[in-house]
This record gives structure tokens, C-alpha cells and sequence, in this order.
């Protein structure tokens, strides 16, 4: 009997990056994630399912088309007075996708795609040469990369047998077992500490901090370099204690410390994204972005008071890597 092949749900695939990883980068990204942090960018990431996302402004009305109505099986679609498609009735979708499918005008679009591993190898190797001889590789990222554990390492497998650098970029939110499975397969980690204080956390992402940093310490033990990424959010996570929480807890924990740590500005992004999911943006209130920047710097001063390696941003080329 022949095996049904292997897929997972990709919601994007970007060529030509250069900020997650060395190099020009092919990035994956995998839909599905455990946490649902306040100011995710990318709530299209969140859902482990296919999802229709509605942009009205394209929809060309029910007097010439209706074409998603008539492919939706549980007569899910909402129209406004003017017969524009406005919403999706979430709690009758199916997730089948069919508006999506029969959408004449991107007025419906398929947030995740059902794709195999040869699917998502073939988009990976199209740009073998340009990623080769930039000194880049492959990113698999998320959503959460490791909650599709089992697609994740095959993909990192046939990237390994091609001699591919590969990256996972993880918010480490996930089994320890599911962790440990990929390291044979991958150069470099990308990984996210939020939040010291578990309260905290938990009120802000939806999930305790624990696990998260049991398995960024296993990740130092493992001889694989990484990279702390911590997102730098105006009252949330910005305080002095929560940085030199992280800061102790990588003194002390970390067998092998993070080759860079990254602190991440945070931009009010994604608000169209929430809208065409049918739901609200949930960042509000406005930042002073030059006093932002320079109370960044002085988050960045604790860790290298420290002796640790942190920059502002993404684009400081990362130590160790051509």
C-alpha cells in the first residue's frame, strides 16, 4: 500500500531575507502556534487550521459575482447592505477553503496552504545558487516551526542531504522531545525569551514561561550556536528587571551563551491581518519612537555591561558566520 506523503501548513514562503539567519535565506514559514502574544504581527500564524481572510475593499459584490456564497457549504459568508463580503461566520467555517478557491478578486484569501515535503523543497532549491553563494541557507520559522514537529524534521533532514545551512527560528514553547529531534539537522537557532516573570508571561502570551526556558537551557548544552531574540514591548516587558532577569538567566543557566542577543523594536504591524480575520487589533496607544530607541539602548547596556553580546535590531552580521 502506498504511504500517503508527508504535509504540513505552510502560510508563506519568502525568498531573498536577511535577517533571520547568515546570508540570503529562503524562509519557511510553518502556521501553527501555542502562544498568543498581545503583539503578534502575524496573527494569521496563530491558528493550526486554514483559515479565509476577508479584504472588502476587493469584493465585487453580490449584483456581479457571488461566487463565495455559492461555494461555501455552510452558508458562512456575511455580506453588508451594499452585498459586499464583510465577514466570515467563524463559528460555522469549515475552514474548506472552497470561498477562498472561487474568489474571482483576492477578495478571499487562504491564510495556509497544505503542501508536501518535495512541495516545499522544490520552492528551497529554486534558489540554491543565490543562497549558496551568499553564505546563506534555509529558515524555518512560525508561527511555531516545532509545532509541526514532525514535517519540520523531515524538511530539516533533505535540507541536511543537500548540504543546506539551516536555521529554526522557535519561540521554544514546545516539547523538549520535539526540540532535541532537530538539532542533528540544524546549524543555527533563533530563539525568543519574552518575559522572566511567569505571571507576567502567561497574562501576556497565554501560556507559562517555564518550559520556554528549561529548553533554551538544554539548548545551550547542546554545542548548536543561537541567538536570543527579545522583543522589546512598551509596557509589557520593557522594565530593566525583566532584562537583567534574562540577563542573570543566562549567566547562570546557560552553559553555552548566545552568540547575539537581539533586542527587537516593536512596530504596530499586522493591523490589516486582524481585520480580514475578524478580529481586533489589540495594541493601542501610540509610542515616542525616539525616547523608545534610546531607552532600547539602555535595555541593550544591561546585557553588555555583562559581557554578553546584544545589539538593537537584526542587522548587526551575526559573530561566527561569514
Amino acid at each position: 500500500m502506498d504511504r500517503k506523503p508527508l504535509t504540513g501548513i505552510v502560510f508563506h514562503i519568502q525568498r531573498f531575507t536577511v535577517h533571520d539567519g547568515p546570508g540570503i535565506r529562503t524562509e519557511v514559514f510553518l502556521k501553527g502556534c501555542p502562544l498568543h502574544c498581545k503583539w503578534c504581527s502575524n496573527p494569521e500564524s496563530q491558528s493550526f487550521l486554514r483559515e479565509p481572510g476577508v479584504y472588502i475593499n476587493k469584493c465585487i459584490g453580490l449584483e456581479h459575482c457571488g461566487a463565495c456564497t455559492q461555494a461555501c457549504p455552510t452558508g458562512s459568508i456575511l455580506r453588508d447592505e451594499n452585498g459586499l463580503t464583510r465577514a466570515i461566520q467563524r463559528e460555522s467555517c469549515i475552514h474548506c477553503l472552497r470561498c477562498a478557491e472561487a474568489c474571482p478578486s483576492n477578495a478571499l484569501k487562504s491564510w495556509g496552504v497544505e503542501m508536501t515535503a518535495d512541495e516545499v523543497m522544490e520552492e528551497i532549491l529554486a534558489d540554491r545558487f543565490l543562497i549558496e553563494r551568499s553564505g546563506g541557507g534555509v529558515t524555518f520559522s512560525g508561527g511555531e516551526a516545532l509545532a509541526q514537529a514532525e514535517f519540520l524534521l523531515e524538511l530539516l533532514r533533505r535540507c541536511r542531504a543537500k548540504q543546506l545551512h539551516t536555521c529554526v527560528e522557535t519561540a521554544l514553547c514546545v516539547p523538549l522531545e520535539h526540540l532535541a529531534q532537530t538539532v542533528p539537522y540544524t546549524d543555527l537557532y533563533l530563539f525568543d525569551l519574552k518575559d522572566c516573570d511567569p505571571i507576567r508571561h502567561r497574562a501576556h502570551t497565554g501560556a507559562d514561561n517555564a518550559l520556554i526556558f528549561q529548553n533554551a537551557a538544554f539548548l545551550s548544552r547542546t554545542g548548536r550556536p543561537t541567538v536570543l531574540r527579545i522583543p522589546i514591548i512598551p509596557g509589557h516587558n520593557d522594565t530593566e528587571e525583566n532584562i537583567a532577569g534574562i540577563r542573570d538567566f543566562i549567566l547562570r543557566e546557560m552553559d553555552q551563551k548566545p552568540v547575539q542577543i537581539q533586542f527587537l523594536r516593536f512596530r504596530k504591524l499586522g493591523e490589516e491581518k486582524y481585520a480580514s480575520l475578524g478580529r481586533p487589533y489589540p495594541m493601542t496607544g501610540e509610542v515616542d519612537r525616539a525616547e523608545f530607541e534610546r531607552h532600547i539602548l539602555s535595555l541593550v547596556r544591561i546585557m553588555t555591561d555583562a559581557g554578553l553580546p546584544a545589539v538593537a535590531g537584526t542587522t548587526k552580521k551575526i559573530p561566527g558566520f561569514s
